[in-house]
Order: structure tokens, then C-alpha cells, then sequence
């Protein structure tokens, strides 16, 4: 592909024993689109694994019509900090050096991290949709797990202004007893990252959530399959990303 297009980027992470470890690339239409509608990027690594136990990983973003665009994707060996900013690094390197300006993720440390050493200046929001999506599994245990939850979404939906959702998120925590809870003390204290009231000063071309990457995710179905080997896999990319164009 470099060949046949000298703009097509392609970068290999190996092991010491030179084993390919991740794989990065993009084409010359992909630069471009960033060139135009790189203010927010939305990325997202939940969508498969191929035959390798490799995490796809598309840097997806929305153009003037509203659509999802693919700026370009990487397949990821394992998903912690050290190989996020490797990923991170090459990105930066076949984008003229030009970070996003905001970034949309779902929860994730490793991601967080990779992105504060990577690109500092960026604005990083969580999808909220995946947060708000742990509630059961992180508070049903509570025997007044309805009230609560009813009292969360009020406090992260309902509310416009940074005073009033502070208010009612410490009352939250203090009628039901919700102090020692990890989780929502780390979502609390990570508040700017999430919580609308906190995000609305920033464009996000109409992003809250992962969503533009999942449904980016849902245009590759029927193009390949967590049993795609690696060669089939960068076929089928070209394929469906011609038939997207």
C-alpha cells in the first residue's frame, strides 16, 4: 500500500524478540479529513478483537453533514498506558504534529493517562453513556439502589450550571450514606471530564458519548469477525472503507 500511495503511514510496535506487538495506519484521505474535522476525535477500542486477541482501535470523528468519519485505526496488542502512548505518539507523527483539540474515551486509566502524556493540551471527555451504563453493576447492591439511581440521573442530567450539580450530587451522597462508594468518588472528583453541566463551555460537534465510534464500529460488521486473520483483516478495511466513501 506504501508503494502504491507514498502518503499511506504505517507504523509496527515489536517485541525484543521481534514480534509485531500493535499495528498503526492511515492513508492520505484520512490526513486530510483531520485537516478539516479534527476538533473532535471520538476513540474507541471496545468494539472487537481479532483472531490475535488484538483490540481494533479507530480514531473516528463527524463532518459537516453530521456523518462518522475514519481518521485512521491501529490494532492494539493489550490496552495499557505504554501501548495507548505508543499508539498516541504515531498518530501525532502522521498528523503534522497536530493534536485534537478534544477527545472523546470511554472510562478508561490507562487511556487517561497515555492521553495527559501524549496530548496535554487536549480537552478529554468520557462517554457518558458508558458511565452511566455501570450504575447497576456498581450500586445495586444498595437496598435503595432505585432511589439512587433515580437521584443520580437527576443530578447528571437535570441540572445546567456546575453550582447547582454540586449541590445536588453532595446531597445525593449524604441522604444515602454514599461516602465510602469508590466509584463515585472518582467519577465525582473527574466531574469536568463527564458531567454536562461541566463540558458544555467546549465544542463537541454534537458528541456526548463513543457513539460516532460505535456506529463507525457497526459499518465494519459483515466485513470482518473476531476469527479475521491479520492479512484478511487490512483487506476487508480497504473494502469497507472504499464502500463507505
Amino acid at each position: 500500500m506504501q508503494q502504491q500511495n507514498s502518503n499511506f503511514y504505517i507504523a509496527i510496535d515489536f517485541d525484543k524478540d521481534g514480534h509485531m506487538r500493535s499495528l498503526f495506519w492511515t492513508d492520505a484521505r484520512s490526513g486530510a479529513t483531520y485537516k478539516a474535522f479534527g476538533d473532535v476525535v471520538s476513540f474507541d477500542t471496545t468494539y472487537l478483537t481479532n483472531k490475535y486477541d488484538m483490540s481494533f482501535a479507530p480514531f473516528v470523528g463527524v463532518n459537516h453533514h453530521g456523518q462518522s468519519i475514519l481518521f485512521d485505526c491501529g490494532l492494539l496488542c493489550n490496552k495499557n498506558t505504554e501501548t495507548f502512548v505508543w499508539l498516541f505518539r504515531e498518530w501525532l507523527s502522521c498528523m503534522s504534529d497536530t493534536p485534537p483539540i478534544t477527545i472523546i474515551t470511554d472510562y478508561c486509566r490507562a487511556m487517561k493517562n497515555a492521553i495527559e502524556l501524549v496530548f496535554p493540551q487536549a480537552r478529554h471527555r468520557w462517554c457518558l453513556w458508558h458511565i452511566m451504563k455501570k450504575i447497576p453493576e456498581k450500586l445495586r447492591g444498595y437496598s435503595q439502589y432505585e432511589a439512587i439511581k433515580f437521584s443520580l440521573q437527576n443530578a447528571v442530567y437535570d441540572f445546567f450550571t456546575k453550582y447547582e450539580f454540586d449541590e445536588e450530587w453532595q446531597a445525593m451522597i449524604a441522604k444515602f450514606k454514599l461516602h465510602d462508594n469508590e466509584w463515585l468518588g472518582v467519577l465525582y472528583s473527574e466531574r469536568h471530564r463527564w458531567i454536562p453541566a461541566y463540558v458544555k463551555n467546549i465544542f463537541w460537534a454534537g458528541m456526548s458519548t463513543t457513539q460516532q465510534s460505535e456506529s463507525m464500529n457497526a459499518f465494519f460488521d459483515g466485513y470482518m469477525n473476531s476469527k479475521t486473520t491479520l492479512k484478511q483483516f487490512v483487506e476487508q478495511y480497504e473494502n469497507s472503507l472504499r464502500s463507505k466513501v
